[in-house]
Parts: C-alpha cells; structure tokens; sequence
C-alpha cells in the first residue's frame, strides 16, 4: 500500500531543502575525507579521524541548498540525491574497514598488515539508519560447495 513512500519523502524533503550549504562543497569535503583517511592503504588512527568527519558531514546534510525546484532536467536535484547515497555508502565502508582490523584482499591496513583467518573469516554485513551510526554484523564463509567432485580453493594472502 505504501510501496514508494520513504522515496518519495527523501525527494520532497531534498527538492524542497533551503539550507545555506551548497551540495558541492559538501560532496567535496566528503571525498576528501575519505581519500585522506580511508584510502587504499588505510589506518585506524586516520579512519578515527574520518568518522569523525564524516558523522559532522552527516550532521551538516540538513543544512544543504537546492536552489532548482524544477522536475525536469534538475542537475542540482540529482547531484543532492547522488550525494546523500554516497555519503551513506561511504560511513559504511569507512566503518566496516574500521571494524575489521586485519589485511585482507583489497582492504589494506597499514597498522594491520596480517590477514586473521581465525576471527576475522567472515562476511560484514552493515545498515545504516537514519542518524547515520552503522550496525554491523557478520556471516560466515562457507568453504564446502556442495557440489560433487567441485572443491573449494582455500584462502590465501594477496600478494602483489
């Protein structure tokens, strides 16, 4: 019955934002955050220091200014929309990395540069609410295919 609601509010409430701050500069400082404190080869100290940030940018986000309140052909619409997606996307990811303090695969910790099969052999799984604090939990990997004669490849450590 109420299928398409919650979209419909985040629209309304973007469309008719009155705030001071503009999207872009907004975006900028996040993307700046995350290329300085959760870049490829991170840290936990600088991820610290990112959510931080990136919880004042999140606080800040009801202060943005769209000042196009056309429906039609509205960069200034779609640019807000995009930002707030990418904020959430990125509080995730810099929590989730945050959290999990090894090196595993792509996700590289200068502080932690060993994998740890032993606790950290796990799926993260993470929602964000509306107050922009993740809940992470996990799953497990399941190593056995279930399919006869098809074995699994064990994990290794990435090298390059």
């Amino acid at each position: 019955k109420d299928a398409g609601a919650l979209a419909l509010s985040r629209l309304d409430k973007v469309l008719n934002a009155k705030g001071k701050t503009s999207t872009a500069e907004l975006r900028l400082e996040m993307q700046h955050t995350m290329q300085t404190d959760c870049p490829v080869y991170r840290s936990g100290p600088a991820m610290e220091d990112g959510a931080k940030k990136l919880a004042d940018i999140w606080a800040r986000r009801d202060d943005i200014k769209v000042t196009d309140k056309s429906l039609i052909w509205n960069s200034d619409l779609v640019e807000t929309l995009e930002f707030y997606n990418l904020l959430e996307q990125a509080t995730v990811t810099l929590h989730c990395a945050l959290n999990r303090p090894e090196s595993r695969g792509a996700h590289t910790r200068d502080d932690k540069p060993d994998r740890d099969d032993k606790n950290w052999m796990k799926h993260s799984i993470a929602w964000l609410g509306e107050d922009g604090k993740p809940k992470i939990d996990y799953r497990p990997v399941h190593m056995d295919t279930d399919i006869e004669g098809v074995e699994s490849i064990p994990p290794k450590t990435r090298v390059y």
